[in-house]
């Protein structure tokens, strides 16, 4: 089938139009974030004034004044109340018009992103994600609809900025790292599991993108929350507008459990297509070892954190950890290192 260079180009201007839209996206987000940070950071200094002036009420030293002023045996739940969004992150709450007006943004911005994938993919006649520009760019649109598609089950508005500033962050990788002209695919890539083996990383890695945002928080959270319990100043005010740590972390290995199976697929599709296209199953090609570092990680982190009780910040770097290793994996394995699979079209 022959490669339309024209819509080939109209694909790369809308993909253009699509990072400037997630970027007016990202400033939407982040402006709420900051707008509400200084209504939270002034409501948070009148319930201290109110915490003092009720301890000073009680003259005799009641311990009913004491007790609310500082607990004997301080609770999580009981100091940490009011200070963070709802753990169930439902919609509720104040208004906030800069947010909605960021997701609007950002829906528009994903209808831009996927006409120009959609383009990509007529142009060339096939799947787009034959080479690092077409998976990146695929990747960000996986990664901004799982986040829009979770917006309509759960608030997440408070994780925007980051999901929408790493959309722009791929947007501009694909773009200026690894600019690919519209073309077919070599002869080696010309068989359906690259539907199937390609398809199913580019999920996972979209995954793995929200997973590590949410990871990124919960280490936040985690330092406000422990400032709160010493009794110290909380920084960081538009931190309450996040649930807490745990909550973060809950949300995070659900996720990331079903980013785990499909990089398991991944796995095993990439050996069943290596035996087709090359007679073996494990070359030790280095594609294929980071590629199972990857599901290494990842395991470890199901493991540890399913059994081993390794939750709070210990879990947050296991996947801030595995996701590194996948930006490894697709920024330097396939421009650094040669091998089978050096399909990268730069």
């Amino acid at each position: 089938m022959p490669v339309n260079e024209t819509l080939g180009t109209g694909s790369e201007l809308f993909m253009l139009l699509a990072a400037m839209t997630y970027l007016v996206a990202f400033i939407a987000f982040a402006w709420d974030m900051a707008t509400h940070a200084k209504t939270l950071r002034g409501a948070g200094q009148t319930r201290d004034r109110q915490l003092v002036g009720a301890t000073a009420a009680t003259a005799d030293g009641t311990a009913e004044g004491l007790r609310f002023a500082r607990p004997a045996e301080p609770t999580q739940p009981a100091e940490l109340a009011g200070q963070m969004a709802d753990a169930q992150m439902r919609y509720t709450g104040h208004r906030r018009p800069a947010a909605r007006v960021a997701v609007a943004v950002m829906v528009l911005a994903f209808a831009v992103h996927a006409a120009a994938v959609v383009a990509r993919a007529i142009a060339a006649g096939r799947v787009p994600w034959g080479n690092m520009y077409e998976f990146c760019t695929t990747g960000a649109l996986v990664v901004a609809g799982v986040y829009l598609g979770s917006l309509l089950a759960r608030d997440l508005r408070f994780v925007g900025t980051l999901v929408s500033g790493l959309v722009v962050i791929m947007l501009c990788a694909a773009t200026i790292g690894f600019p690919t002209p519209v073309g077919p695919l070599v002869p080696a890539l010309q068989s359906w599991w690259l539907v199937i083996h390609v398809s199913i990383a580019v999920a996972a890695s979209g995954v793995f993108t929200i997973t590590f945002a949410m990871a990124v928080l919960q280490l936040a959270q985690a330092r406000r929350e422990k400032a709160i319990l010493a009794g110290a100043t909380p920084g960081m005010a538009f931190l309450g507008l996040v649930p807490s740590s745990q909550a973060l972390e809950n949300l995070s290995f659900r996720l990331n459990a079903v980013g785990f199976a499909f990089w398991t697929f991944t796995l095993a599709a990439g050996a069943i297509w290596a035996e087709q296209a090359w007679g073996r199953y494990w070359g030790w090609d280095t594609k294929e070892v980071w590629t199972f570092v990857i599901w290494v990680v990842y395991a470890a982190y199901m493991h540890a954190r399913a059994t081993r009780g390794w939750s709070g910040n210990r879990s947050a770097w296991l996947s801030i950890v595995g996701y590194l290793c996948v930006i490894f994996n697709f920024a330097v394995v396939n421009t650094v290192f040669s091998g089978l699979h050096s399909y990268s079209g730069l």
